[in-house]
């Protein structure tokens, strides 16, 4: 199974890529900081300083509909946001 499900691309998080050469990914919630290290540093062949990982919960949503009002649970995710030694770089949009 893949660590990484994909990348963030956001306006936010290109002006952090600019700035601060940090890289955001929604990863799989069991992943650990380690593993993120190993995947990135295999899938796009550059060296990783620092990883910083956030969790979100999984909120819940309800709607009206003409058969009464559904609740449901929105899925939860983990992102990290991987930081890379001075000089490399990842082309996230080699493949467009």
């Amino acid at each position: 199974m893949s660590i990484i499900i994909n990348p963030i691309i956001t306006e936010k998080m290109s002006g952090i890529t600019e700035k601060l050469n940090r890289y955001g990914f929604v990863v799989r919630t069991e992943a650990n900081k380690i593993q993120i290290k190993n995947a990135v540093e295999k899938l796009y062949g550059v060296r990783v300083e620092n990883v910083r990982t956030m969790k979100y919960i999984g909120k819940v949503k309800s709607r009206n509909t003409k058969n009464g009002i559904n609740t449901g649970l929105v899925g939860r995710c983990k992102k990290a946001v991987v930081e890379l030694a001075k000089g490399d770089t990842i082309d996230l949009y080699g493949n467009v």
